[in-house]
């Protein structure tokens, strides 16, 4: 039995993904989670071979867990099951070792038989979503770049995000400058959106 750990918050989703995976004759549902902060302790009390990780997750997201939980579990195989298809968030997920990337939108069946494929050692990504993300390149921002345009998503001012970020405002504002210049926007607004739209948060 190949044994399934279900890390989605939408309760009617991760009820139906239990339920129609569960039919399968080798697939067990050994664990459930709502939210993104408690995959690691889960999956290290279920001990699943395979870990299906939602990316827009409350507590933390998926994309972020998927180091730790590989740490944790180096033999439990991660697969991203999503509605947010980036491009970004597909480089992401298989630079931090996803051993696939699928959208929500496709026939259980595809999930079941892309799961074993995944136990077995292939690599299992959306071939819409790969070729989206060969053309889109990877990411322009660095790293603190990244972490400040994250924290201006919710339109706070420069005081704030420097001291959110345990920054002075000058760096702050060098940084979304640049970040805004990379992204070719008009405003920290416009470059925070369009780099959440393309993954890259």
């Amino acid at each position: 039995m190949i044994r399934v750990m279900i890390a989605e918050d939408q309760g009617m989703m991760r009820d139906a993904l239990a339920l129609l995976l569960g039919l399968e004759d080798d697939l067990e549902i050994v664990a459930q989670v709502g939210r993104g902060d408690q995959i690691v302790a889960a999956a290290l009390a279920a001990r699943p071979d395979v870990a299906l990780l939602d990316i827009e997750l409350p507590g933390r997201s998926g994309l972020d867990v998927i180091g730790e939980l590989q740490a944790a579990l180096p033999d439990c195989v991660v697969l991203i099951l999503t509605t947010f298809a980036h491009p970004g968030y597909l480089r992401r997920a298989m630079e931090a070792g996803a051993a696939g990337f699928l959208g929500k939108d496709g026939p259980v069946g595809e999930l079941a038989t892309a799961i074993r494929k995944a136990v077995a050692g292939e690599r299992i990504i959306d071939p819409a979503l790969a070729a989206a993300a060969l053309n889109a390149g990877p990411s322009p921002l660095t790293g603190r770049e990244r972490d400040v345009l994250a924290a201006a998503l919710d339109g706070a001012t420069i005081a704030d995000l420097a001291a959110r970020l345990h920054l002075s405002t000058s760096t702050v504002r060098n940084h979304l400058s640049s970040a805004i210049g990379k992204t070719h926007t008009r405003n920290r607004i416009e470059a925070a959106q369009l780099a959440r739209h393309n993954g890259w948060l």
